[in-house]
């Protein structure tokens, strides 16, 4: 596939910014196209371990499914995930462009906000709230540990849900947030080198814990959960269900994934280094998330979905302070980079004349606070519920994109046409205005995918939302194309 892949040359980028587009947008020359597969293979290693995933998969240990099963469908949804980046990447590494014009290419210059909305503007936004909420909740444990008396400030109130010393956490954590997406983020990618090891000392060490105070790894797989929580669902459906759920945390970061593979040396190093980072992780990960929150479980003899409240229980506060810690530095790490940064970016782009980047961090803000997050993470129903809407707002945007690439454009662009030059006349331009078919398809499978939020009867939609509208979307969107020839 490296034979296939396309550089521009400086001459090339020098005339295109000439047209107006700036060193973010326009392609990546072959000189600043430097990550190769180890680079790859290091991006997602520490993005797997965070609160929201944790959680979820203590909501997946109560659909039914045995501890060993649930493992291996984290590992075939790793897969998954891995095939979605990799394939989604390839215009970016193809061709050197990022999601902004990678979008454009699929849904035209106009018709390009929309979808851009729907990865920056709601799912980047939902996300940065979920994040701050779940870091803020590792906040309030180390601050117990060291001022036990501050879990009783202000003693009855309750603010939609949240108490006080809840809500002066997550208030400090979220500000903490928006003003590293004030200062861009930047600074955080020095931390990688740090982190990602560090991670894997600390989720190691807490498996091997659990492990051994769950009665070895033989009595954590033959954990059975019991109570009215446990769904029941039949083993190839609980499948699908996890890989819908695993599928809609990486959703965004999937969708707009020619963010990272614009710069890779090649289309091969970006495949490799992308299957081999996400199966690596997630086959680490799978083992240490089931071991911990069961091994949890037998322990302290109570059936626990999150883990934090399992770090909370530790009687040693150094041990209990470090676990902490690494999840925050996890989640500030992500959150700045993956969620708010997008978002502010995409709300300057929707608003260019009133809204800069600054305006769009604050705006994306004070939005994440008043959704109130805290109410996607109160039991292990409700993460499922906000992963649902998640992959229904995105499973349609991908599925469009990867149709309208490798079936209807069959893998070509025209750079030259896509970075159009505005002074001139574009009415002939393909990228040029509103791809209407692209359009009726996202949002057909949009509609859908999201009905099993509010009908009942069609709640196994929602449980299956990003597979399902991904599906209707590609499905749709070749059957128009199809019919308009």
């Amino acid at each position: 596939m490296q034979e296939t892949d396309l550089f521009v040359s400086d001459a090339q980028v020098e005339e295109l910014k000439k047209r107006g587009y700036n060193e973010d947008v326009v392609p990546k020359t072959a000189e600043k196209r430097n990550m190769n597969a180890k680079n790859y293979f290091t991006l997602w290693m520490g993005s797997v371990h965070n609160i929201p995933n944790y959680t979820a998969v203590g909501g997946f240990l109560f659909l039914g499914l045995s501890p060993i099963n649930v493992m291996l469908a984290l590992i075939v949804s790793s897969l998954a995930v891995s095939a979605f980046m990799v394939f989604n990447g390839r215009a970016g590494s193809k061709y050197g462009i990022p999601f902004a014009m990678h979008l454009r290419s699929t849904y035209g210059d106009l018709g390009a906000k929309l979808p851009g909305f729907l990865r920056g503007g709601v799912a980047a936004i939902a996300w940065f709230g979920l994040q701050n909420y779940a870091g803020s909740l590792a906040l309030l444990i180390l601050i117990s540990k060291f001022w036990p008396g501050f879990l009783n400030i202000g003693g009855d109130f309750n603010f939609f849900g949240i108490d006080l010393p809840g809500l002066i956490t997550f208030t400090i954590f979220w500000a903490i947030n928006v003003l590293i997406g004030l200062g861009g983020g930047g600074v955080l990618n020095k931390f990688t080198a740090i982190l990602n090891p560090l991670i894997y000392i600390v989720f190691g060490g807490m498996a091997i814990w659990a492990i051994r105070v769950g009665g070895g790894m033989g009595n954590i797989l033959a954990y059975t959960p019991s109570g009215d929580s446990v769904q029941g669902y039949a083993p190839l459906l609980a499948y699908f269900i996890i890989i819908n759920s695993v599928i809609s945390v990486w959703a965004a970061p999937g969708a707009s994934v020619s963010d990272f593979t614009q710069n890779a040396t090649s289309t091969r190093d970006q495949s490799i280094g992308q299957t081999a980072s996400l199966l690596v992780a997630y086959l680490i990960f799978a083992l240490s998330s089931v071991a911990i929150l069961i091994g949890g479980s037998i322990h302290f003899g109570v059936q626990e979905w999150n883990v934090l409240n399992i770090v909370n229980k530790w009687e040693s506060v150094p041990a209990a302070a470090l676990a902490v810690v690494v999840f925050l530095m996890t989640t500030v790490s992500t959150n700045a980079t993956g969620n708010i940064i997008p978002a502010a970016y995409q709300l300057s782009a929707l608003f260019p004349k009133s809204v800069d980047y600054k305006k769009g961090v604050l705006i994306a803000s004070v939005i994440s606070y008043v959704i109130m997050p805290w109410k996607l993470m109160e039991n292990s129903a409700s993460i499922f519920a906000f992963l649902n809407i998640i992959g229904a707002v995105l499973g349609p945007v991908a599925g469009v994109m990867l149709a309208h690439y490798y079936f209807v454009k069959k893998q070509k662009i025209d750079i030259d046409a896509l970075y159009m030059d505005f002074s001139k006349d574009n009415s002939q331009n393909p990228y040029k205005g509103i791809n209407i078919e692209a359009y009726i398809a996202t949002i057909a499978a949009l509609l859908i995918s999201v009905s099993g939020q509010v009908i009942p009867a069609l709640q196994m939609i929602s449980n299956l939302s990003w597979l399902i509208g991904a599906a209707l979307a590609f499905g749709i969107y070749l059957m128009l194309k199809k019919g308009k020839k």
